[in-house]
């Protein structure tokens, strides 16, 4: 568990989530944070740290969890956008230090996941489940990862693979929805800071879960708690989920 004497290393310190987790761990109570940004050298840094928040880019991921098991520090890993060799080397991470990871740090997001988790597993297959999300301009991943989050949530209390049942390419002639599809569909504009619902449409009967964020200090606030959580769990692979003890 954090004290007020720990040390939170930020990957990216100076992005708009390495600026925002900042003022969340002083909001937390505790003062003693060091950051890095794209370019720098990791070593130095995380020698100093009790743990590693990475919000910053897929392609750091690797150098980001080899200093980590370098330091023999846990990590909260809160990227998008990670391709499959990018979670394998979370899992082979995962054998020597705590690392958790998630699509969204938010603690309302994960309630939300698990809640569509039980509807889905609650409902028959007879109910479509669509997944809508809309976030600011400058996003570059889609669809979100809280978005593929909520959907695995939903694939996994039916038995099925994501992957087996997203369509997110809806265009054109496409004939009729196929049965057991999650669908996706992506919203970009503005500042939206994060918009998600998950509806399931029964036969004349529709339910909507849905979650907005206002403030990406939210985000900030819930990697905090997930890194205060982290410190001093043994090894493994951990999810926000696990903080919230759901």
């Amino acid at each position: 568990m954090a004290n007020s004497d720990t040390h939170f290393g930020i990957v990216g310190h100076k992005g708009r989530m390495g600026r925002a987790i900042s003022a969340a761990i002083e909001e937390a109570g505790h003062e003693a944070t060091v950051g890095v940004d794209a370019g720098g050298h990791l070593g130095p840094v995380v020698s100093q740290c009790d743990v590693l928040v990475d919000f910053s880019a897929p392609d750091a991921l690797q150098d980001n969890l080899a200093a980590a098991k370098s330091a023999g520090i846990p990590i909260v890993i809160g990227t998008t956008g990670l391709e499959s060799a990018q979670f394998a080397a979370i899992e082979e991470a995962a054998r020597t230090i705590p690392v958790l990871q998630t699509g969204n740090t938010s603690l309302g997001v994960t309630l939300l996941a698990h809640l569509v988790r039980e509807a889905a597993a609650k409902l028959g297959s007879d109910w479509d489940i669509e997944v809508l999300e809309m976030h600011h301009r400058a996003k570059v991943d889609a669809p979100s990862g809280t978005a593929k989050l909520l959907g695995e949530a939903a694939a996994e209390a039916r038995g099925m693979v994501l992957s087996d049942a997203m369509d997110s390419g809806r265009h054109g002639q496409t004939g009729a929805r196929r049965e057991g599809d999650i669908g996706f569909a992506t919203l970009r504009g503005g500042t939206v800071a994060g918009e998600h619902s998950v509806i399931f449409a029964g036969n004349e009967e529709r339910i909507a879960l849905s979650h907005s964020a206002e403030n990406r200090m939210i985000f900030a606030r819930g990697a905090v708690r997930a890194a205060e959580w982290l410190i001093g769990k043994p090894a493994g692979r951990y999810s926000m989920n696990d903080v919230l003890g759901l």
